[in-house]
């Protein structure tokens, strides 16, 4: 028996855990999406919503209420429905998760990202953790409901969805304007919450009501070129690099949210010591400058106490042989809260000062308002952690990347990102190499995730 089948069997000897089917099944789906390529360069969607669909179909959800559809042939998405027991006594509950990936190349790799592979407690494949592992445990959630006729106090929804991760046709987006109807909801639960686990300690189940805004920028210098045996100053490259390395050593203001507050101050007791110190000092008000200095060299507390801007690509010249006559640099800015890409705009040109780099925005950006956390709401997750990681608390984070919960947030449906997958937050590789997955939290992250879901939803 592998090291999953002897877990299952551990874990269904537990109170009200998924069944060892229903475990069965998640990893079955899993494999399934994974071997799908849904990459945007070489892949589709469809096929996936097209599995999906059929499984729902398989668990007795009515095909009336399973739909595969979207824009174009190739990037539909799948939304499913499960009606109230009865009259509806709350608005619906919708679970969405992405079904597109990233590229990922077998060379850059030492294992195929399109084949699932369990190994030394970790699967691994792209998609694993962004976002196909959540996918996976909602059509086992969904399917476990309809099976089991499990009396409902509202509808649930689920949807997974296309081209989350940049593509032309976004599925949440697409939805709310054609589709509204299908996946209106009081509240919506999707990626962004994970669990923090450093050197194998488990730190923070993370609830995550609120995200930063994505926004991107060029600069451009261009001028006349010539021949590279009479270099002149005037380089097109060195005016964008150096405007560019401006931009990178750039520090945007201090600013401590009400959820970035919220997060520091429950990980100072998690944490203790000299960083708990300074988590305590950076939440207080105002904020200790000298602990957010100390906080700020780290990436995963700096960004969430400032907005970002940074260099991602490059380009310029047309010859080995010629001066350069265009040179181009673009700028990817993650938005705090609150603030408007003019604003982000005229702090980077305050910051470049070169009359010679034009800056220009390429991506308009979509203002995500925080969700409100009710205590409602925290006190329910909080229960469901306590019963599948006793003594580990629930903290709510702005999340730094970039969610279709921004779309959602934007569009008037309150989104919050919950998982209950842990990720060591010095090893975090979605969009990365060998990006994996902690067996045992895809069968924990089942539990915390059914608990929830049944507690908001079930009568």
């Amino acid at each position: 028996m592998g090291s999953l089948g002897l877990t299952l069997l551990l874990l269904a000897a537990t109170p009200s855990p998924p069944s060892v089917a229903d475990l069965n099944l998640a990893r079955a789906v899993l494999t399934e999406l994974v071997e799908l390529d849904t990459s945007q360069s070489a892949g589709e969607t469809t096929v996936a919503a097209e599995a999906v669909a059929a499984r729902l179909r398989a668990a007795g959800v009515p095909a009336a209420d399973v739909q595969v559809l979207g824009p174009t042939a190739h990037k539909k998405n799948l939304v499913a429905r499960l009606h109230a027991s009865g009259a509806a006594r709350r608005r619906p509950l919708l679970l969405l998760a992405h079904l597109d990936v990233v590229d990922a190349k077998r060379a850059d790799w030492s294992l195929d990202p399109f084949k699932l592979v369990e190994r030394d407690g970790w699967f691994y494949g792209r998609g694993t953790q962004d976002d196909k592992g959540l996918a996976a445990l909602w059509v086992a959630i969904f399917s476990r409901l309809a099976r089991e006729h499990t009396p409902l106090e509202r509808d649930v929804i689920l949807a997974l969805t296309a081209d989350e991760e940049n593509g032309p046709d976004n599925g949440v987006r697409w939805l709310l304007v054609h589709e509204r109807r299908l996946v209106d909801a009081e509240l919506a639960l999707t990626e962004g919450g994970a669990g923090e686990l450093r050197g194998g300690r488990r730190l923070a189940v993370e609830i995550q009501p609120a995200e930063k805004s994505y926004l991107t920028f060029v600069i451009e210098a261009k001028n006349k070129g010539g021949h590279s045996s009479l270099p002149e100053a005037d380089n097109a490259i060195v005016h964008v690099a150096e405007a560019a390395a401006r931009i990178h050593r750039h520090t945007f203001p201090l600013e401590v949210g009400p959820v970035a507050r919220a997060y520091f101050q429950r990980m100072a007791d998690v944490e203790g010591g000299a960083l708990g110190a300074d988590m305590r000092a950076v939440a207080a008000s105002p904020p200790d400058a000298a602990a957010a200095a100390r906080l700020s060299k780290t990436a995963f507390y700096n960004a969430r106490l400032r907005t970002t801007c940074v260099p991602t690509m490059m380009e310029g010249g047309h010859a080995e042989n010629a001066l350069p006559q265009r040179a181009r640099v673009t700028i990817n800015c993650r938005v705090l809260p609150g603030h408007t890409a003019e604003e982000v705009g005229r702090e980077l040109a305050s910051v470049i000062t070169d009359p010679a780099v034009e800056l220009s925005q390429i991506r308009s950006m979509e203002e995500s308002p925080p969700s409100t956390l009710s205590p409602d709401l925290l006190a329910t997750v909080e229960r469901a952690a306590a019963a599948v990681w006793p003594g580990t608390p629930v903290v709510p984070i702005l999340m730094t990347g970039a969610s279709d919960g921004r779309i959602l947030r934007a569009g008037g449906i309150p989104t919050y990102g919950l998982t209950g997958l842990f990720v060591d937050i010095d090893d975090v590789r979605a969009h990365g190499r060998d990006e994996r997955l902690l067996v045992r939290s895809f069968i924990e992250g089942h539990e915390l995730l059914w608990r929830v879901v049944t507690s908001l939803a079930a009568r």
